[in-house]
């Protein structure tokens, strides 16, 4: 299993002898055809990374050497890729059409995906029309989501995302933090006669969700839903048919789905329930089609002309060559505003490791952090020190070139700031232009001399722009899958599995045993900070 060792240094040495960004276009009229890619109706310009024709085939030496079409092809075919949980990695699988066939285990997997999916069409129908209705024969009017980590992120994003799809009559709202807070901002305007709860935890045993399920349960109770008419107001995503009946769910309105489905790769599976009911079955679906068109190009394109892979090499330059700590998500469509956060857990929770395959500690990088929030607003907070600063993000832009509403010239500004920023960041301003510009405005020599190293900007600084000619499903779909299939790509290379996640049981095991020294008061065994905290906190409560 031990990969085949990069030489990291002699590619960062490669990478350091790249021309400046404004050499590389003025040199090679080539260069804007040679870099940008499209597939799935999304158009990748990569062409403002600091790659040349040299590093580029170098970089695709390194995803061959790295294996990264044999891994591809492991995870199409059902294959265990996740060693850690000897699991298949198949959530290709559940955006597959009718007369596909993935296998995991020799069993083909795709009817049962359909047959799920059918059952989500039923009810959603059934919701929409208003024949389910609750306890008093009202229909139902609002829907609360109930999940946590890749059984929210992705279904909250999307319904975001997909706003202008909403059908009228029906909201869906989304909790997950444990804080009550949430559940008491979702609930607070609700008639519990008239709310559907949708409870998404695969055991049914999640503690942040199974806490806020019972919260849940509590209020429809205590506003008089009677016990025995729970199944009216509660449905699950769940494999535990055993608890979630016990809680009052009844079995013909749980939703499963399987150990091959990650959770931050679940959207796609009945997770995506409250995308359906939002949006409708009909838009849901096409979300679905937008993703498989992703994963026909992933899985057929030559590396070359492959779009997830080339977004993941331009990931390893700077991450790995450059030494980029993060990377910044700039969104120009205000409903994209959560793309960053669903980002962060398809990438960072994927990748966020520091041993390879063998168990072995990494020697070299591998997911930098990911954060951002929607252009214009983020160029009037901390584009400052992307321009200017001593430290450097790359950026992916994303663009969406028709609008979803009637203000043209609103979205020609968007447009244009996204444009401008990209080019402002690869481009710069030497400083003699900046004490060129300050003459030219009037200003004498020794003013204009002392003003202009303020007004430099360094330049040669990296962006991904992806463009989108609409924000719809399919696009949507798409746009997501192409970053899925970007981790796979970067997993691959750095040698570890994208597809564990224990990074997050430490923390969890830990808060069991404090929640019950908070509800009893027992002494555990702590740090003496972390047991003046606890300390702090009973003393609280006693007074």
């Amino acid at each position: 299993m031990t990969a085949p060792s990069t030489n990291w240094s002699a590619l960062a040495e490669q990478a350091g002898t790249v021309a400046p960004m404004r050499t590389l276009f003025e040199g090679d009229p080539d260069r804007l055809a040679k870099h940008t890619l499209e597939a799935a109706g999304l158009v990748l310009d990569a062409s403002k990374n600091r790659v040349d024709d040299g590093l580029l085939a170098a970089l695709f030496d390194l995803a061959r050497a790295s294996k990264v079409e044999s891994r591809r092809a492991a995870m199409y075919a059902g294959q265990k890729i996740n060693v850690t949980e000897e699991r298949a990695v198949l959530h290709v699988a559940l955006r597959a059409g009718r007369d596909a066939s993935y296998r995991v285990d020799g069993h083909d997997v795709v009817p049962d995906v359909h047959a799920v999916l059918d059952h989500m069409e039923a009810f959603v129908a059934q919701i929409h029309d208003g024949t389910w209705t609750g306890h008093s024969g009202k229909a139902i009017t609002d829907v609360v989501h109930i999940g946590i980590g890749g059984s929210d992120l992705g279904p909250r994003f999307a319904c975001a995302a997909l706003y202008g799809w909403r059908r009228a009559g029906l909201t869906v709202q989304f909790v997950a933090n444990v804080d009550a807070q949430a559940i008491d901002d979702a609930t607070a305007s609700l008639d519990p006669a008239t709310t559907l709860f949708v409870i998404a935890s695969k055991t049914f045993t999640t503690a942040e969700t199974m806490m806020n399920a019972h919260t849940a349960r509590d209020w429809s109770l205590a506003g008089g839903v009677p016990e025995g008419e729970l199944h009216r107001h509660f449905v699950a995503v769940s494999t535990n048919e055993e608890a979630a009946t016990k809680f009052g769910i009844d079995a013909k309105n749980m939703f499963g789905f399987w150990d091959w489905v990650g959770g931050r790769y679940s959207l796609w599976s009945a997770i995506g329930l409250p995308i359906a009911l939002a949006c409708g079955m009909d838009r849901f679906r096409e979300l679905l089609e937008g993703a498989a068109a992703m994963d026909a190009h992933f899985a057929g394109a030559p590396l070359e002309a492959n779009l997830p892979v080339r977004l993941a090499l331009m990931g390893i330059v700077n991450a790995n060559l450059l030494g980029a700590r993060s990377v910044c998500i700039a969104p120009y469509h205000q409903h994209l505003e959560l793309l960053p956060a669903h980002l962060q857990q398809v990438e960072m929770e994927s990748n966020g490791k520091s041993v390879d395959l063998d168990g072995l500690p990494v020697s070299h990088r591998t997911v930098p952090v990911i954060w951002g929030q929607p252009g214009t607003n983020a160029q009037h907070a901390y584009f400052q020190c992307l321009h200017q600063g001593t430290e450097w993000a790359p950026i992916d832009f994303i663009a969406v070139i028709d609008p979803t509403h009637a203000h043209l010239e609103h979205h020609r500004a968007l447009l244009a700031n996204c444009f401008a920023q990209s080019e402002a960041l690869m481009r710069g301003k030497t400083t003699a232009e900046a004490k060129a510009e300050l003459v030219d405005a009037g200003e004498d020599d020794a003013e204009a001399a002392r003003l202009a190293p303020h007004k430099t900007f360094p330049g040669n600084r990296p962006s991904n722009t992806i463009v989108l000619q609409r924000l719809d499903p399919a696009s949507l779909g798409a746009l997501i899958a192409l970053y899925e299939h970007k981790v796979m790509v970067q997993g691959a290379i750095w040698d570890v599995d994208s597809f564990d996640q224990w990074g997050v049981e430490l923390g969890k095991v830990l808060a069991r045993s404090i929640v019950d020294e908070l509800k009893h008061g027992a002494s555990g065994t702590h740090d003496a900070s972390t047991a003046a905290l606890i300390g702090r906190a009973k003393k609280a409560r006693t007074a």
